[in-house]
């Protein structure tokens, strides 16, 4: 009997950073830093057809055409790990990660593929692997294979530019969605060469990065969160950014982050913060006060029970159709 390969894959809540860095060659090359999140995620599992054609791959949902692409893919490299001829299968993928926000449904279900392919050939692959297949088949990824370390990422070429730390800084994050939840197509968006004195404006916010990690400050990190922000902005839009920087303000938040390619968004606390209850119930006021849907709070940090503000991300349905464009995960009013 052909066993069934499964694999999982979480998600993540926009960037913390995002922009044009140096590598260790003095290349540039455009590069982000994640923000983690716990819960949502991709589970696919993957059945081999011995004898059958390799391009004989079939997938429910049948429009997930990245993660189909992402199976050949690694049908191909396992099996010449393994020395058996390529074949084809059957994919199955289920998940609640909400699509259209920007916080990687695409890469959660291309690295579940590939780990549910690699499951099934008896394989675990590393997160290099992952990373190089998983840029094969959607052209850039989010760092998901790594599992939530703060790592800078070259998210064209599927490799680590610098491992910041081991984790992020303690934060409380109260997550919305701009634009009303809407799509943004960063295709269509104007691409402006990045000059020097950008590169240099990422490098330093890079450096501060990186002390802000080695030092656990939730401050300094939402300082460079919205600096990143406020760049992103110029390309995005998004016209609810002003005021939703002047509710973390006001709430006494550390700073604010957004999706690069999406309509996310976050509020950042220290959790360390006096008043901490009464400061997120003065955000979530803000946030209706202003139409700003809120979806979840959460932290970065175990902790026992994670509060929920909608079910914006939770959920099993994800949208069919082809993969661009995806309709948005809905938003009701909270």
């Amino acid at each position: 009997m052909i066993p069934t390969g499964t694999g999982d894959a979480p998600c993540h809540h926009g960037e913390i950073l995002q922009g044009v860095f140096l590598d260790d060659d003095g290349r540039r090359c455009p590069g982000l830093v994640t923000l983690p999140m716990a819960g949502p995620g991709s589970r696919a599992e993957f059945v081999r057809r011995p004898g059958t054609a390799p391009d004989a791959l079939t997938a429910v949902p049948a429009d997930r055409t990245k993660a189909v692409r992402a199976a050949a893919l690694a049908v191909a490299e396992c099996a010449e790990r393994t020395g058996q001829p390529p074949c084809g299968g059957e994919l199955r993928l289920t998940g609640d990660v909400p699509v259209g926000l920007g916080m990687g449904s695409s890469t959660s279900d291309v690295i579940a593929t590939v780990r549910a392919v690699a499951d099934s050939y008896g394989l675990r692959l590393a997160p290099d692997t992952v990373a190089r297949l998983a840029v094969h088949a959607e052209l850039a990824c989010d760092p998901l294979m790594l599992d939530g370390r703060p790592v800078l990422f070259a998210q064209r070429e599927g490799r680590v530019l610098e491992v910041l730390g081991a984790a992020m800084p303690p934060l409380v994050v109260v997550g919305c969605a701009l634009g009303g939840g809407a799509p943004v197509d960063t295709l269509s968006l104007p691409v402006r060469e990045a000059s020097e004195a950008d590169v240099r404006a990422f490098e330093r916010l890079r450096t501060l990065l990186r002390r802000a990690v080695a030092t656990a400050d939730a401050r300094l990190l939402g300082e460079v969160a919205t600096a990143s922000a406020r760049r992103g902005r110029r390309a995005l839009g998004h016209p609810e950014f002003d005021a939703l920087t002047g509710i973390a303000r006001r709430a006494g938040a550390v700073g604010v982050q957004i999706a690069h390619s999406g309509s996310v968004a976050g509020v950042l606390f220290d959790p360390a913060a006096p008043g901490l209850r009464h400061r997120l119930r003065s955000c979530l006021r803000a946030l209706d006060a202003h139409g700003i849907p809120a979806t979840r709070t959460f932290t970065t940090f175990t902790t026992t029970q994670e509060t929920l503000h909608g079910p914006a991300h939770r959920g099993g349905g994800r949208p069919s159709g082809p993969d661009t464009p995806r309709r948005p995960a809905r938003l009701p009013a909270l």
